[in-house]
């Protein structure tokens, strides 16, 4: 270990721009075993390892890196999963820059950060190659079951930690497919689909049971899901896309982000998109304006290059440096051709029927919101024009109303939309109803939703066992 002053950072390679374009593969390659050994072997192991500190699931990391260093890679594995349900994701996808490298202390000396992420993601892989993932064995099944609404990260998490101690796991979902937005909102070329696909079937194999096209509302009210489950999650994440009110936003060729990236990833899977087809959803040859500046809006530049739009242009009204997207996937946007225009704001949509036009604000920075960032203001006089033959709106997203989708009023929420659940316990107004990831936090990171899974699981676990002994001293 700690040879860091020796050897500097390396990242995996990444593919050529121009390859890369030119498909929906992942970009970076696989660290191979020499080099995830040797990059491993620059941690300074800490005594405050600050890279495990800013992960939110508290994984690990200099002990898994040590693991790595001396060839121990089944033990590396073995740690990392212990914290992690889904270490080959979060590998791939964590903004690392923000958490576990952004804070690595030999980061913060000059050295260069160790490649956390590659390495998690090697170890993951050579893990899978290796066959030493395997199914979960049950020693002892319980008769108590839990349904789970949502097939996203915070309901696979506690689904699979429920599973270990025994109890019947149900999911329902929406979607044909489980996964949430890893399998429907993130690209390929961030986060392959076998990726997700392998882990669901695992989470199969492992006896919880999945019921896809399933919606909460329609073919069963929640009340009827509690009296057929002792305790339920839910755990739905939020999809509702935030809008933009301004002039024209009813023209057409107008679309929510989701609309777009799930239209592109289901003709991934190979399924028949009719949107896509028909070119509504598909921007090969179009002048494309994404509005946003978040990691949602680097999906969609990215995809439309690989869709071989005409150009695309992506608008933010701050400038670069307090972009809240990843500045990784910023800069590999830029080596693909994205052309950014800072410091923006869309003012009017323009056209006959469908957008042609977008009038455009310019903005300068005044002092710091309640954020903490600098607020962006209209600079006067000063707007102008963009071509766009589509525009995608990729503004965030906000809870849709589930007091109303669930046909359950008694079902709290708070003033944002997001359901109120105790901060201890994460149970909801409803007894024995628990929620956890986004529904509650509001729209986040992948790692943040893993975390609460576990964590809503942990509560389940405790109340279940309180449930059976109140049933005991009954009888």
């Amino acid at each position: 270990m700690l040879k860091f002053v020796k050897l500097g950072q390396q990242n995996p390679p990444k593919r050529g721009v121009s390859e890369r374009k030119e498909d929906f593969n992942e970009i970076y390659k696989e660290f191979i075993n020499e080099k995830a050994k040797e990059q491993s072997s620059r941690c300074s192991q800490c005594g405050v390892p600050f890279c495990q500190v800013h992960c939110p699931l508290s994984n690990n990391i200099p002990d898994w890196l040590k693991l790595t260093a001396e060839g121990r890679l089944k033990e590396a594995y073995e740690l990392s999963q212990s914290t992690n349900n889904m270490p080959e994701v979060c590998g791939r996808i964590c903004p690392q820059d923000r958490l576990c490298e952004g804070n690595c202390v030999i980061e913060q000396s000059g050295h260069g950060t160790v490649t956390i992420g590659s390495i998690e993601k090697f170890i993951t892989e050579n893990a899978w190659e290796n066959d030493w993932i395997k199914p979960l064995k049950i020693k002892s099944e319980k008769s108590q079951s839990i349904g789970i609404i949502g097939a996203g990260p915070a309901g696979l998490a506690c689904a699979e930690e429920l599973r270990k101690e025994g109890y019947k796991v149900t999911i329902y979902d929406r979607y044909d497919r489980p996964g949430g937005l890893l399998i429907y909102g993130i690209p390929n070329f961030k986060l392959e689909k076998f990726v997700i696909e392998r882990r669901t079937n695992l989470l199969k194999e492992s006896g919880i049971k999945f019921i896809q096209n399933f919606e909460v509302g329609k073919n069963a009210l929640l009340k009827d899901l509690k009296k057929k489950h002792d305790a339920i999650l839910i755990a739905t994440g939020v999809y509702k896309a935030r809008e933009i009110e301004i002039p024209g936003n009813s023209l057409d060729n107008i679309f929510p982000a989701m609309d777009f990236l799930t239209a592109s990833n289901k003709k991934g899977l190979g399924d028949k998109v009719e949107l896509f087809d028909n070119g509504t959803l598909n921007v090969e040859g179009k002048d494309v304006i994404v509005i946003g500046g978040g990691d949602t809006a680097m999906d969609c530049v990215r995809t439309s290059i690989r869709q071989n739009a005409r150009s695309v242009k992506c608008l933010y009204r701050r400038d670069k440096e307090n972009m809240p997207g990843s500045a990784r996937e910023v800069s590999n946007a830029e080596e693909e051709g994205v052309e950014f225009i800072w410091l923006s704001s869309p003012k009017k949509f323009l056209g006959t029927g469908k957008v042609e036009n977008i009038l455009i604000d310019k903005m300068k920075l005044g002092d710091p919101d309640e954020s903490g960032r600098r607020k962006p203001i209209i600079e006067n006089n000063l707007e102008f024009s963009l071509k766009a033959d589509i525009v995608i709106k990729a503004l965030g997203f906000d809870p849709e109303d589930l007091p109303y989708l669930f046909n359950e009023k008694s079902l709290q929420v708070t003033k944002w939309g997001t359901i109120k659940a105790d901060f201890d316990t994460m149970e909801t107004s409803l007894e024995g109803i628990f929620a956890a990831g986004d529904i509650v936090r509001g729209a986040s990171l992948v790692v943040w939703a893993i975390k609460d899974g576990r964590d809503a699981a942990i509560s389940i676990k405790k109340y279940l066992k309180a449930e059976d002994s109140k049933k005991k001293k009954v009888a």
